[in-house]
C-alpha cells in the first residue's frame, strides 16, 4: 500500500482511500494490483530471465490491457533495478534528477519498493509516493518529478508507454525543489 510525504509540512497520507484521493486531487493515477496472482517464485525476485519477465507480462495481461484501453498506451515492459544492475548507481543519478516528459510516466510495482516525487498542483509543493508491490502509479505528461529507489536498492516493476521510444526525460530546472 502506498503512503505519501508532504514534504513542505512533512504531512503523511496512509491508506488506500487516503492516497486515492490525495493522488485524485493531484491528477496522479493510482490503482492497486492484486500481488496474490504473482508465482511465489517470482515475489522477491529482482534478477530476471526473459522468461520470467514474459510470466508477469502474461500473469497480469489482464490488468495491463484494461490500463492500455483506458489511458492510451500501446507497448510495456519489465524493468529490474537491483545491486546486479550494471552500473546502477549511474542509471540512478539519471532518475533523481526532476524532469517532465510528453507522455504519462507509469509504474506497476511487482517486486520491491521505489519512491516517486513529484511536484503537487498550488500549494502543495513536492511530494513523496512511496510504493510497494501492487501498486501501480501514473505521473501526468509534463508533471515536473522524479524516481528513485528506497534503502533496499530493488525493485521490478511493469512500465507502459504511448510511443515506442518511452519516455524522453527533459529536464526541469526548480529552484523550489530541495531534496531530502
Amino acid at each position: 500500500m502506498a503512503e505519501i510525504r508532504i514534504r513542505n509540512t512533512n504531512e503523511r497520507i496512509a491508506g488506500d482511500e487516503k492516497v486515492k484521493a490525495f493522488l485524485d486531487a493531484q491528477e496522479v493515477l493510482y490503482e492497486h494490483w492484486d500481488m496474490g496472482k504473482l508465482p511465489a517464485n517470482l515475489k522477491e525476485k529482482f534478477v530476471l530471465s526473459d522468461e520470467e519477465k514474459a510470466e508477469i507480462l502474461n500473469t497480469f495481461d489482464p490488468e495491463i490491457r484494461d490500463l492500455a484501453a483506458r489511458r492510451g498506451y500501446q507497448i510495456w515492459d519489465i524493468i529490474t533495478l537491483s545491486e546486479a544492475t550494471p552500473n546502477l548507481e549511474e542509471l540512478l543519478k539519471k532518475f533523481e534528477s526532476v524532469h517532465t516528459h510528453t507522455e504519462d510516466e507509469i509504474r506497476a510495482i511487482t517486486a520491491g519498493k521505489g519512491i516517486f516525487i513529484i511536484k503537487g498542483k498550488g500549494d502543495v509543493g513536492y511530494f513523496d509516493v512511496e510504493l510497494e508491490a501492487g501498486d501501480v502509479i501514473s505521473v501526468p505528461e509534463n508533471t515536473p518529478h522524479f524516481f528513485t529507489l528506497m534503502e533496499n536498492k530493488k525493485i521490478v516493476a511493469v512500465r507502459l508507454f504511448i510511443e515506442k521510444d518511452g519516455w524522453i526525460a527533459k529536464p526541469f530546472d526548480d529552484p523550489a525543489f530541495v531534496s531530502a
